[in-house]
């Protein structure tokens, strides 16, 4: 193997979220904002093979687990021969999957069947009128039928990503609660973020996380934090016990699944950060705020040149995000002006 991907900061790099296509079929407000995002064109999309002998390189400076996004990846034809030959890489243990589950159900059993390991599905409302609207055009009864054949298809762990907002889905975090008491799934509240070019409407749609152990309170739900190697997203998986990611879990007394609270604007988890991301044009971002990233491209086939690539993004990696600046302070690099779904999150 050789050395490890560790930072300046000495934060070890064991996984990487790999964006197969920044087109996606859904227009979500927080993610394509404005609706306008100008796709990759097909000749500048990685292909398969190109992305494994990347990831290849990856597991042996440490990698183990991958996590393959967009955009909406069900939109590349054929995604479960990357799921296999992802899986067949030595030293890859998880390949997860983040989709809006429009088009999961029919495929949820073939990508079980090629190593997929665990799904996380977007899903900001449970209210079709609603999750419509902030989807621009999404059918919540799909997404449901994904989850069920999710369910039915043995993935080891399945998460439901909810991106809070004010005053548009905030009213919902107790029916979304009630999914785990009993579902043995995670809910996960995500704050809203201002990534891309159009953050001016930021603001009056944030809101921290606290309200939500407070609505669980409020309903006398006894809600305890969980230990990582306690998680649900840790009891199938030989990872490491504090390999659960940036989410806090709590379990409401009782409850066959649990939630989590990922605040990446009010408590930033920088300092555990273990991940990179590869975007579908084929460049390395080693932190989702920033400008840097590198391209990969070039250098698909000379493993060694890709690992002094991937070390080059780590030296460069900061110490930590500034989604929050306060007015007197300048960011110390350049803020990135990709959309998260240019990004894949």
């Amino acid at each position: 193997m050789s050395d490890p991907l560790v930072d300046s900061f000495g934060r070890v790099h064991n996984y990487v979220r790999l964006s197969i296509t920044d087109r996606c079929n859904l227009g979500c407000q927080y993610c394509r904002p404005g609706n306008r995002a100008a796709y990759t064109s097909q000749t500048d999309q990685l292909n398969f093979d190109e992305m494994v002998a990347i990831v290849n390189v990856l597991a042996e400076m440490g990698v183990t687990k991958v996590r393959i996004t967009g955009g909406e990846p069900l939109l590349r034809p054929r995604l479960e021969e990357l799921v296999a030959k992802l899986g067949a890489l030595s030293g890859i243990r998880r390949i997860g999957l983040t989709t809006n589950g429009m088009l999961l159900a029919s495929k949820a059993r073939a990508l079980r069947r090629a190593g997929l390991t665990d799904v996380n599905i977007s899903l900001d409302s449970l209210l079709p009128e609603r999750y419509a609207k902030i989807t621009r055009g999404g059918d919540l009864g799909r997404v449901l039928d994904a989850i069920e054949a999710c369910f039915e298809a043995g993935f080891e762990t399945l998460k439901l990503n909810v991106v809070l907002m004010q005053g548009v889905n905030d009213d919902e975090i107790e029916s979304f609660l009630r999914l785990t008491l009993d579902y043995p799934l995670q809910i996960r509240f995500i704050e809203y973020m201002p990534v891309g070019n159009h953050t001016e409407g930021w603001k009056a749609k944030y809101m921290p996380l606290e309200g939500i152990l407070a609505q669980c309170a409020k309903r006398e739900w006894n809600a305890r934090l969980v230990e990582p190697a306690d998680s649900l997203a840790n009891q199938s998986f030989c990872g490491a016990a504090d390999d659960a990611g940036p989410a806090k879990y709590y379990r409401i007394s009782g409850a066959a699944g649990e939630f989590g609270l990922i605040n990446p604007v009010s408590d930033h988890f920088c300092m555990g950060c273990n991940r990179l991301r590869i975007t579908a044009n084929g460049y390395i971002k080693p932190c989702l705020y920033w400008n840097d990233e590198w391209d990969l491209k070039p250098f698909i086939g000379n493993d060694e040149m890709l690992r002094k690539v991937f070390r080059q993004s780590l030296e460069a990696k900061p110490q930590r995000h500034e989604m929050i600046v306060q007015p007197s302070h300048k960011p110390s690099q350049h803020v990135m002006r990709r959309q998260m779904s240019q990004i894949g999150g």
